[in-house]
């Protein structure tokens, strides 16, 4: 994650209230921290509970909610902030993408839909993008190797690290999936 202030502190609103919802609790960290880092007011949860009551508690300006949560899927959280506030600026993330959820996710409310890692900046971007604009290309997108070996590693925590299991959700032999596993991440 880049701690880059590439944009400047008085381009917040005078709200900069953010909740982010993700269960993957090193990246909730290190995001939450960027973001604070770029002025928003952060509030974390790690569940579809938990991100509720922060919302209920006090709804945000803005929000980033993971897709898919360990207690079920981060649109509800998005559901229930823009019945709350519903002019707030909510984006997705997700290693998961696909057509059906990024226009599910925009119906609810959502801004933009950012595939998983995505960074500070790109996020601080999508959140304080004017509305109706378009999103540019990525500059360097994943490669087909990467994108692959994080979904392998998404399933593969899904299984609670069984490899067994993970293998046979993939349709991939168990030994075929250890070398796999036992690789560095590509670039």
């Amino acid at each position: 994650m880049t701690e880059d202030l590439s944009f400047r502190q008085d381009e917040l609103p005078e709200d900069k209230s953010l909740v982010i919802v993700d269960d993957d609790k090193a990246f909730l960290l290190r995001l939450g921290r960027a973001m604070e880092s770029r002025g928003f007011e952060v509030r974390m949860a790690s569940s579809v509970v938990e991100g509720i009551e922060l919302m209920r508690q006090k709804p945000p300006a803005f929000a980033v909610v993971d897709m898919r949560l360990d207690d079920g899927n981060g649109l509800d959280v998005i559901a229930e902030l823009g019945r709350l506030r519903p002019e707030a600026r909510a984006i997705v993330l997700t290693g998961y993408g696909n057509f059906a959820t990024a226009v599910t996710a925009v119906k609810l409310g959502a801004v933009d839909y950012l595939a998983k890692p995505a960074d500070a900046d790109e996020v601080t971007d999508a959140l304080l993008a004017p509305a109706n604009s378009k999103a540019p290309p990525p500059e360097n997108p994943m490669s087909a190797d990467r994108v692959r070996w994080e979904h392998i590693q998404r399933v593969y925590e899904l299984c609670n690290r069984n490899v067994s299991e993970t293998a046979r959700r993939l349709n991939m032999h168990r030994r075929t999936l250890q070398r796999i596993l036992a690789k560095r991440a590509p670039k």
